[in-house]
């Protein structure tokens, strides 16, 4: 049963509430994660709780329990000459940069007008409900390495 600590492996296909795929983890590859330790948004790890091997679910994210809300201080305008001097800056390119936090953000680019380059911080989702349709393919044991790592090793998880 998915608990706390467990070591969840899913299929599930993601869409917006317009029913484009956003995104998809299939049998082949399915997603992996650590329950109950953040590395998933809270609406779904919490609608996950308690489900067995097999199980299938329908999720509705809101924007509050899943990719947030759009911040309007993470869109911003910087002139060219404030980037990386020779690096070529594309539409869809990811910058990483501070904001006036002290937190480093990925930016994505998404407007070039002449030398003014428009960015955006917010997750690509964000300020959207999204719709997860997931089923519980594996349940294990997180090992005490996996705890201290914070994430899954292995096949689908993260190598050393």
């Amino acid at each position: 049963m998915i608990a706390k600590n467990k070591v969840v492996s899913l299929n599930y296909c993601l869409k917006d509430t317009q029913g484009e795929e956003l995104d998809r983890a299939d049998a082949d590859k399915p997603m992996k994660y650590i329950h109950g330790g953040g590395t998933i948004v809270s609406g779904l790890e919490n609608a996950l709780d308690g489900l067995k091997v097999g199980d299938k679910k329908e999720v509705t994210v809101k924007p509050e329990e899943g990719y947030g809300e759009i911040v309007s201080e993470l869109r911003m305008k910087v002139e060219r000459n404030k980037l990386p001097a020779g690096q070529e800056i594309t539409v869809g390119m990811e910058l990483t940069g501070e904001h006036g936090d002290g937190k480093k953000y990925a930016f994505r680019i998404v407007e070039i007008k002449g030398d003014d380059i428009y960015m955006d911080g917010n997750h690509p989702w964000a300020g959207k409900t999204v719709h997860y349709s997931v089923e519980v393919m594996e349940i294990r044991d997180a090992t005490t390495e996996e705890l201290e790592h914070g994430h899954v090793h292995g096949e689908g998880g993260h190598h050393h």
